[in-house]
């Protein structure tokens, strides 16, 4: 019941990530936001539609795919309320309440960098950005891309022995681009494939803007190898810089239109990298939290040592508060308390809550 109500709520038409978490943060589970009564629904924005559809029982609006999916050994579910939703994506404005999973369940806690760039990449590029991939994965990050052709393709190549994560724009029992077919077969291996999309969600433009938003939000950094001017890749750049994310771009040759993409970013604040290492130097401490291991709980006496984590955490409670009260109560602007959270966060001390709202997880006694 529990997981075809997380599905049933994919399948409502125009009910999207924001008003899901709206659902979710009024109701705690999936399962109760349907067979409710109507009028506890009017004002959260829904149409007479989606409300109607939440007045059945959820097997009812599921699909035959969603039933194959939910029935095979091989497909799996990520839930807003996992212990191992992505932290990271966790923070971005609209995350997807529901991720589609396949491979290895274990890559969604890795720290995580994602590599992309141009699909009609050059033989230098591709050998560059999969260098940097196998370099990076070496090292310990998870690398994330969208299986498009060209640079996606050889950053997962990279790192396919180390790990890598493909971000679709479709269902994640779709492929596309057929092409890299094989590719995700392997990845699957040692990685993960992940969607937002419903299975049997063809290809279409419309979706894969979005999906740049999660490759964006899962990493905690972006670096650009090769984009023409008016690349996607530019936009995965901006998503990551509106989450506050590192953006990295490889420098070319100033005669290559597909240097204009990661010059230009350069010239808006990126930085630029020749090495692996220079990437690694300037991640920081949140590639060190995010491999240590997360405690379940903190400890009944654990102070912070930062004393902006301390402010922070004298200023929270074991119910959940939402950044803004929080960052009135410690004095911090919305850009400083967003960090803090997130490191602590990562390290065990905090919860995510539905609706964008935070709590102090409970002291082990």
């Amino acid at each position: 019941m529990s997981d075809a109500a997380w599905l049933a709520l994919c399948r409502i038409s125009g009910l999207g990530p924001v008003r899901q978490q709206a659902l979710l943060a009024r109701f705690a589970t999936a399962a109760a936001c349907f067979q409710t009564g109507a009028g506890m629904l009017q004002d959260l924005g829904l149409s007479a539609k989606q409300i109607h559809a939440l007045q059945k029982e959820p097997e009812e609006l599921l699909t035959a795919a969603d039933r194959r999916w939910l029935s095979s050994p091989d497909t799996d579910l990520c839930r807003w309320t996992d212990a191992d939703y992505p932290p990271l994506l966790r923070q971005i404005p609209d995350p997807p309440p529901l991720l589609f999973i396949r491979g290895q369940r274990s890559c969604l806690v890795q720290p995580m960098l994602a590599i992309v760039g141009s699909r009609s990449a050059s033989a230098s590029g591709a050998i560059t950005a999969e260098a940097f991939a196998r370099s990076l994965g070496e090292s310990g990050l998870c690398i994330t891309s969208g299986l498009a052709l060209g640079i996606d393709a050889a950053a997962h190549r990279g790192a396919l022995t180390s790990g890598s994560v493909a971000v679709l724009g479709t269902g994640a029992d779709l492929i596309y681009p057929r092409a890299n077919l094989q590719l995700a077969h392997r990845l699957i291996e040692h990685g993960l494939i992940i969607s937002e999309q419903a299975p049997e969600t063809g290809p279409h433009s419309g979706l894969f803007p979005r999906r740049n938003r999660i490759i964006s939000g899962l990493s905690l950094g972006v670096l650009i190898v090769e984009a023409a001017e008016n690349s996607g890749s530019l936009i995965t750049a901006r998503l990551a810089m509106e989450q506050g994310r590192e953006v990295f771009a490889v420098p070319g040759s100033i005669h290559s239109p597909l240097s204009r993409g990661p010059h230009r970013l350069i010239r808006e604040g990126a930085k630029l990298v020749e090495s692996a290492e220079d990437v690694l130097s300037e991640l920081g401490p949140l590639y060190g939290a995010l491999r240590q291991a997360r405690p379940v709980t903190a400890p009944a006496n654990w102070t912070p040592e930062d004393p902006r984590q301390a402010r922070v955490w004298a200023a929270m409670d074991f119910d959940p508060l939402s950044a803004e009260e929080i960052a009135a109560r410690c004095g911090l602007t919305l850009g400083e308390l967003s960090a803090i959270l997130l490191e602590m966060e990562i390290s065990g001390y905090l919860t995510a809550s539905p609706g964008g709202r935070f709590c102090r997880l409970p002291p082990v006694s």
